[in-house]
């Protein structure tokens, strides 16, 4: 279908490409929080920003902001924007697009004479991945005063993360009193980073509903050492034979609650042996699950599964179970319902089909949503990949998310004046 869209699609495509060539050589696409390529990767965009008529700036969290002065002062921010920074070996349009299409609204507008009431602000977050600290989403968290405090003395490489902050231009000894209430609403647009929209021949957007809560398991499988050549198979207490049977267990269980509304995924990632010889019978095994939920309860209820299951399973295998540990534990966030009909009508102005989904993986408007109304939407990408040097979204894909961004730019400088006259 031929759009007439309200955005330049080879500005899109000439700036997500400039970014891709900063990258370590022979690594597509590296260009990691913290790193001299990384500080490259923001001069390219602060220069885009500046070019697009935005001032820029650092913010205490080691944000790059771009801002572009709405006509009544005090009205409040509309916010944009998603990360420049990569995983190793992977991310040519993970975070990338977000923010290159966040650009691209406000150099349309300006395009067009277009002034809005609200302030808009254009954001490339602090390491969204998971940086060389061993944590993610620094910059939505300082920039909203949830980073926790002990964080900033994380080190590695000889230096500490109050520090890596500094070098990028940040303030880490205010970044406890950060408060952004003039936030009237936040936006971002990524790649889907799953097949769901590709394999949809019916829709070319995804108005993101929740960000799936994140709880990760630990459990631990205690059996005997013996010798793996003269113990007869009946007289095992084999550790990893009653393992193996949970993570296909686990595996089953996810599987079928998916298949219910609402995203749920449950992955066991980790998976250590004891003693780990090749003669000996296994005595230990711990395994660490990762569960995805958009609905909390489905959680609750696979937690309530597991509890009892581990106890069937260390009876029918003779080995014992240690009530499974929650080593982590974060609710869903829902994306704002107010901002979720914006996008749709968004996507109607453009002619954008659309579907309501769930994201399974974890963003900065997770943060943002917080503190603020904010929402996201998806677009998607070949194959479903990400995370991977073979990460590949079509541009005019990109394109038609950045301009239902736009539709809802408008839509809010209108809706949020009114909801505040």
């Amino acid at each position: 279908m031929t759009r007439n869209l309200p955005v330049n699609a080879g500005r899109i495509a000439e700036d997500i490409d400039a970014l891709a060539g900063i990258t370590e050589p022979g690594r597509p696409w590296t260009r990691r929080a913290f790193s001299p390529l990384f500080l490259e990767g923001r001069a390219y965009i602060e220069a885009r920003m500046r070019a697009a008529g935005l001032e820029t700036r650092i913010d205490a969290a080691g944000n790059l902001i771009g801002k572009r002065r709405g006509a009544i002062d005090g009205r409040g921010t509309i916010m944009l924007g998603s990360h420049s920074d990569t995983v190793p070996d992977g991310g040519r349009f993970d975070g990338i697009a977000g923010v290159v299409v966040a650009i691209e609204v406000a150099r349309a507008l300006s395009d067009r004479g277009i002034e809005l009431d609200h302030d808009l602000e254009i954001v490339d977050f602090l390491a969204e991945e998971v940086s060389i600290f061993g944590v993610s989403c620094i910059g939505s968290r300082g920039m909203t005063g949830q980073l926790p405090e002990a964080w900033l003395s994380r080190a590695t490489e000889g230096r500490d993360l109050a520090v890596a902050i500094a070098e990028v231009g940040g303030r880490p000894g205010v970044l406890q009193q950060q408060n952004r209430p003039d936030i009237s609403g936040f936006l971002e647009l990524h790649i889907e980073q799953g097949p769901v929209l590709e394999n949809d021949e019916k829709n070319d957007i995804g108005i993101v509903t929740a960000i799936a809560g994140i709880t990760r398991i630990e459990i631990i499988v205690e059996g005997r050492a013996d010798h793996a050549g003269t113990t007869p198979m009946d007289s095992r207490s084999d550790a990893l034979v009653a393992a193996a049977q949970l993570v296909l267990d686990i595996r089953n269980a996810a599987a079928a609650r998916g298949k219910t509304p609402g995203h749920f995924a449950a992955t066991v990632g980790e998976f250590r042996i004891e003693p780990n010889a090749a003669n000996v019978v296994p005595s230990k095994v711990v395994l660490l699950i990762d569960g995805r939920a958009e609905i909390r309860n489905d959680m609750e209820a696979f937690c309530e599964w597991l509890d009892e299951h581990v106890i069937k399973l260390a009876i029918a295998y003779g080995v014992s179970i240690k009530s499974p540990m929650r080593v982590s534990d974060n609710y869903p966030t829902p994306s704002d319902a107010g901002l979720l009909k914006t996008l749709e009508r968004a996507c109607e102005t453009v002619g954008a089909r659309h579907r309501r989904m769930a994201s399974g993986a974890g963003h900065d408007m997770a943060w943002i949503a917080k503190v603020a109304p904010a929402a996201m939407i998806f677009v998607p990408c070949k194959e479903g990949r990400s995370h991977s040097a073979d990460e590949w979204a079509e541009n005019d894909d990109i394109a038609l998310g950045a301009a239902v961004l736009f539709e809802a730019v408008m839509d809010m400088d209108k809706s949020l004046k009114q909801e505040n006259a």
